[in-house]
């Protein structure tokens, strides 16, 4: 199953727009062909992370689904793609949290995978999944603290377990780094990276009110709650990848 993508010129990037009912016909799909697919999201961060480390753009250019995950991703996609209005294009914005509640819906889905988070919000997540998708086996292995040791035994353990659906919540670009670095010693199945997802699906962190991200201001709410850790991408981030984006312009020049 090969899924158009559609470019961001400004961004240079390319997505899979999609919305949450077609997200999960796609997964059905997948499970159904069986084999390996990557689904991934695109933010501001990893815009910028695909523009300076090769690794990542390679795991990117591999992908199946690179869902428009963040609002000016989102914005940006649907004015360069005939969505004329902000309610038109964050109609195809996709964070983790958006479909994972209806994994339920995806035919022939019985065995989950949850790897990341502390060991309790871990626990949460794969309680909400049971209940979500009821009869199917989810089982899950705690990230943090994560080394090679841990990552290891996740493979070890995953190649044991053979699951279909892999949530890898390790954080950006962790997760990313480890699907790229292990690819050849992961059993098949779909692997999704979902960073923070399993803390929110455990309700360890508070979700940002939904109308807050349909006004693309969900940022706000994290820099409110996490100050520390999305200071950066609020305020520097933006620079670094409006940098990397003139030097690759003109050097087309």
């Amino acid at each position: 199953m090969k899924l158009h993508r559609d470019r961001i010129p400004f961004l240079d990037v390319e997505v899979t727009a999609l919305r949450v009912e077609e997200l999960l016909g796609v997964l059905g799909g997948f499970l159904a062909d069986g084999g390996t697919r990557l689904v991934v999201g695109h933010n501001l961060h990893s815009v910028t992370l695909l523009h300076s480390r090769p690794e990542f753009r390679a795991l990117y250019e591999r992908s199946d689904v690179i869902l428009p995950d963040g609002a000016p991703v989102a914005m940006l996609w649907g004015r360069a793609h005939g969505r004329t209005t902000r309610r038109e294009a964050m109609a195809y914005r996709l964070g983790s949290t958006d479909w994972l509640p209806g994994l339920g819906r995806v035919p022939g889905l019985e065995r989950i995978a949850v790897i990341g988070a502390g060991a309790e919000a871990n626990a949460k997540a794969v309680d909400r999944l049971r209940a979500i998708v009821p009869g199917a086996e989810v089982a899950g292995r705690a990230g943090e603290d994560w080394d090679t040791a841990q990552e290891d035994a996740a493979v070890a353990w995953l190649g044991e377990f053979r699951p279909q659906l892999v949530l890898l919540g390790l954080g950006m670009p962790l997760q990313e780094s480890v699907l790229w670095r292990r690819r050849a010693q992961l059993p098949p199945a779909v692997y999704a990276a979902v960073g923070g997802a399993i803390e929110q699906l455990g309700g360890v962190q508070k979700l940002a009110p939904r109308w807050l991200g349909r006004l693309g201001l969900e940022w706000a709410w994290r820099l409110l709650l996490h100050p520390g850790k999305v200071a950066y991408r609020v305020f520097g981030e933006p620079w670094v990848l409006l940098g990397l984006l003139l030097r690759k312009r003109f050097s087309r020049l």
